[in-house]
């Protein structure tokens, strides 16, 4: 899943493809890499993000999917939590809501992509960190919830993803704990994604001075890490690196055809 931020303030590429032609052109530069989903979000979610209105989010986002879907190979995701933003967009033409809190910041979001037969990506997410708790077990009751809103909404659960949420509501150690107990969290029968692209939690690893868009190496290692332990998607800023890392982890640990 290629990223595509049309945001001022994203937290590692804010502000180079706010206007609209240059998102066009990057979000046609990553599906040639190899992207094979594209996610457009117009309100970042970096720690202390100014929330944007519905109203802004969809002046951002709209434009640019409009144009991508029709002409793109791929399907397009659009990346946001309000009820009304999946609506303009799936109408627009995009065909995935990826959820950053997992349906539960408005529940009629779920009624939006079950009217419009768009699969979900749920992800965890917290107010607030709490060091003390077993982060997976968490995450289990968290998606507990989640998938009562998706299921009540009438969304099949062959349309669901879920997303551990790196990087969203947990401290340091529960971001890696959450990496190593993928097996975990793939065994409650659904696809998962994982999305470290260029975070911070990479940059306290090596080196927490870096910019983000100097992690690229940390990105594949935990993205190759993740892959081998069950991940099914892996959303990154920097696609062709990624997809042959990825084949080389697919030739190793998956049979063909699986």
């Amino acid at each position: 899943m290629g990223i595509l931020n049309v945001t001022p303030d994203s937290f590692s590429d804010g502000g180079r493809f706010q206007d609209p032609e240059a998102a066009r052109a990057q979000g046609a530069r990553l599906v040639e890499e190899g992207a094979a989903l594209l996610d457009v979000g117009g309100e970042s979610t970096r720690p202390g993000h100014s929330p944007v209105s519905a109203e802004e989010e969809q002046a951002r986002v709209l434009p640019v999917i409009a144009a991508l879907a029709p002409a793109l190979a791929v399907p397009v995701s659009i990346d946001t939590y309000k009820a009304a933003t999946a609506e303009a967009a799936l109408r627009a033409g995009a065909r995935i809501v990826n959820d950053v809190w997992g349906l539960q910041r408005e529940p009629e979001i779920a009624a939006v992509a079950a009217h419009h037969g768009a699969p979900v990506v749920v992800m965890h997410n917290r107010e607030s960190v709490d060091a003390g708790l077993d982060i997976v077990d968490e995450m289990r009751r968290f998606f507990e919830r989640s998938l009562v809103i998706a299921r009540r909404a009438g969304i099949a659960d062959r349309d669901i993803v879920l997303d551990p949420g790196i990087g969203f509501g947990k401290s340091w150690e529960q971001h890696l704990e959450a990496l190593r107990r993928l097996p975990e969290l793939r065994a409650l029968g659904f696809p998962v994604l994982v999305g470290v692209s260029r975070k911070s939690v990479l940059g306290r690893i090596h080196n927490a001075a870096t910019a983000p868009a100097d992690r690229l190496f940390g990105s594949i290692a935990a993205h190759v890490v993740a892959a081998a332990r069950g991940a099914d998607i892996v959303r990154v800023h920097d696609v062709r690196p990624h997809v042959e890392a990825c084949q080389v982890v697919d030739a190793i640990t998956r049979r063909p055809g699986a």
